[in-house]
């Protein structure tokens, strides 16, 4: 069960990054209407994730021992080079995340709803899906128990909720500063 709230927490906190840094960018350049369309991107990209897992899911539970095996070992393979690619791509990113998704987000505000909505689907689908990836590995580690899902959901909802509660805290800090500054002009 640790494990996989670990997982869970992890992921979450990545996906509640993202979406923070999209979200008050929207709110501090004054396009709060642009939100709706970025959370059903979020949403959508959600979607997916959970369908993913339930594909994995489905696939295992319909396979003879000997595929599971196979497609278990794959799946697991898939998780590791996953993994691999995150490092590198976190260790080339990491620096510039914030100004690449305000950029991307910047031209998606040009171009229009549907460009916000693809851009706030691609910022968080490949957390979703390795999320995915992650548990369901996890959890077939751990003997398909439900205490490992159980884990992982947990995981995601403390990383919601501290997702939350920093934007929360930013957004109070930005709303003071920005009525200080308006006092003293």
């Amino acid at each position: 069960m640790f494990s996989s709230l670990l997982i869970g927490l992890r992921e979450g906190l990545e996906a509640a990054l993202v979406v923070g840094i999209l979200v008050a960018f929207l709110v501090r350049t004054d396009r709060r209407d642009r939100l709706r369309v970025l959370w059903i991107g979020v949403a959508a990209a959600v979607a997916l994730s959970l369908a993913v897992g339930a594909l994995l899911e489905f696939t295992a539970a319909n396979l003879s021992d000997s595929a599971l095996e196979t497609f278990v070992g794959v799946t697991s393979l898939l998780t590791v080079a996953f993994v691999t690619t995150m490092v590198f791509w976190m260790q080339r990113t990491a620096r510039h995340m914030k100004a690449d998704l305000e950029g991307h987000l910047r031209t998606a505000l040009a171009a229009g709803p549907v460009a916000i909505l693809v851009t706030a689907f691609v910022a968080v689908v490949r957390e979703g899906v390795e999320t995915a990836l992650f548990l369901w590995s996890n959890v077939q580690s751990n003997g398909n128990s439900a205490s490992a899902l159980l884990g992982g959901l947990i995981g995601i909802a403390i990383a919601v909720g501290l997702g939350w509660a920093v934007y929360r805290r930013s957004d109070r800090k930005s709303t003071r500063l920005n009525s200080s500054h308006v006092a003293l002009s």
